[in-house]
């Protein structure tokens, strides 16, 4: 066993030996005193006891079927009654926002690597005219609501390790938005090591461990250890609207979900669209012995096989879309032990005994994950509500293809020409997209209602048009 350089050092040596990691300090004699600071820093974030837990019944866990249905969905209104009672949630949904009681959360914690640029992909330029960056787009329609129904709304941003202080300084050099920046705080997402197959951990260099990022299920500790509860206590937060950065599309602070979940005293809640092709790779919602959850994509088939003709459908697929009672999700981090970790089987770079960097060839190791929609079965009262996608999703995901800057463009600008049309303002098409560029700012309209309420609809489109 190495020596550590005072006792508390020395107790996480211990430590980390007895749960059989001790392969780590393999070069701690040659580290500097700031290369083992470092790899200290890295192991105080490991849970060993977790680590071994989740490792062992990972590998021998196989999905059980169980009993699986079809979950009860609100559907797009149809019927006069439908829109009835939408129009219920809508004014239960805007009483609330009026009372100053929600919050937004965004998961940011992504790079534009995919993309071709290194800046955080909330900070990667989307809309037709502007080109506004996704965290732009989602400020204005913060301040949108905030403006429509005077009162003050925080938002909360996770991030990640990797882009954080890019991400403070995109929002500090562009003013904030026009927000005021002492509601709008900044939280990094938390990171798990990552294993190989025999269950111990990976050097990524010789004193730092291959880290990766916990999932978007680590908003509830996240949360915690940001003094984000307390925060949401003093203001008088009592309901969270949850997205991901990439879905420029997302109806920020929909009154009419939101209105769903309150009448509903739901303590989570989520949006789903039509999934129409079967090979998306988006999950689904299914009723899972008793329960709504969601099924990622990958299980899909092994529940086909499984079931032969019994199969539910497999069409409400999630967007990421979810609202979440405050004392819910103070409760969940508490039990967010419980939220299952989803093992990935990667390449993981890794320095071997020699102290030499390789890059495998094939899988070497897990990286573990928690998802946020695996709250779900922690709830006793919660509702999907579907939306039509051509309205609300269109995430940034590729550099090209299916959810690239393209189809994200395109959506947008077929958005915008279903607005002017149901204005009465003739949009000139061509092949299929309007023949100019249209773009509404949120600050104008975050909701087509309140386009058609406000538009001059004496405007002639016969060049590019931005509204604001």
């Amino acid at each position: 066993m190495v020596k550590g350089r005072n006792s508390v050092e020395q107790s996480i040596i211990e430590k980390v030996y007895d749960a059989g990691q001790g392969h780590v300090f393999r070069f701690w004699d040659e580290l500097s005193d700031k290369e083992k600071d470092l790899l200290i820093e890295d192991l105080k974030q490991c849970d060993f006891e977790l680590l071994e837990k989740v490792f062992q019944v990972s590998l021998r866990k196989k999905t059980k079927i169980g009993n699986v249905g079809t979950p009860e969905i609100i559907e797009i209104p149809k019927s006069p009654q439908d829109y009835k009672r939408e129009k219920r949630a809508k004014k239960i949904g805007e009483d609330f926002i009026r009372t100053a009681s929600l919050a937004v959360f965004t998961a940011a914690g992504g790079q534009s690597s995919r993309l071709g640029l290194n800046i955080p992909k909330g900070a990667f330029p989307v809309t037709p005219i502007k080109k506004k960056s996704l965290f732009q787009v989602h400020a204005e329609k913060i301040r949108f609501v905030q403006n429509k129904y005077n009162v003050s709304i925080p938002w909360v941003i996770m991030t990640s390790e990797t882009n954080n202080e890019q991400t403070v300084k995109f929002f500090e050099n562009n003013g904030f938005f026009g927000l005021n920046p002492e509601m709008v705080r900044f939280i990094i997402q938390g990171m798990n090591p990552a294993i190989d197959h025999y269950g111990k951990l990976i050097l990524k260099e010789k004193y730092r461990l291959f880290m990766s990022p916990n999932g978007h299920g680590g908003i509830f500790s996240a949360m915690r250890k940001a003094g984000i509860y307390d925060w949401f206590d003093q203001l008088g937060i009592k309901e969270i609207f949850y997205f991901q950065v990439d879905n420029v599309m997302v109806k920020v602070c929909d009154p009419v979900f939101i209105g769903y979940h309150i009448e509903n005293k739901c303590e989570m809640s989520s949006k789903c669209v039509y999934k129409d092709d079967p090979d998306e790779k988006i999950g689904v919602f299914l009723v899972k012995d008793g329960k709504v959850v969601v099924i990622e994509y990958i299980e899909i088939d092994q529940i086909k096989e499984s079931m032969g003709d019994n199969a539910p459908m497999f069409t409400a697929g999630n967007i990421a879309i979810h609202m979440l009672n405050v004392d819910f999700a103070r409760n969940e981090n508490v039990t967010g032990l419980k939220l299952p970790f989803h093992l990935a089987h990667k390449k993981i770079p890794f320095i071997d005994e020699k102290g030499q960097r390789i890059e495998p060839e094939a899988p070497n190791g897990y990286k573990f994950e928690t998802f946020i929609f695996d709250a779900l079965r922690d709830v006793t009262r919660t509702i999907i509500m579907e939306v039509k996608r051509e309205e609300e999703f269109s995430p940034l995901k590729n550099k090209s293809g299916k959810d690239s800057p393209e189809t994200v463009l395109r959506d947008q600008l077929k958005l915008f020409a279903r607005w002017f049309e149901d204005a009465g303002i003739p949009v000139p098409m061509e092949g299929g997209l309007p023949k100019y560029k249209l773009e509404v700012s949120p600050l104008f309209a975050a909701f087509e209602e309140d386009f058609l309420e406000k538009i001059n609809t004496d405007i002639r489109i016969e060049s590019d048009v931005y509204i604001e």
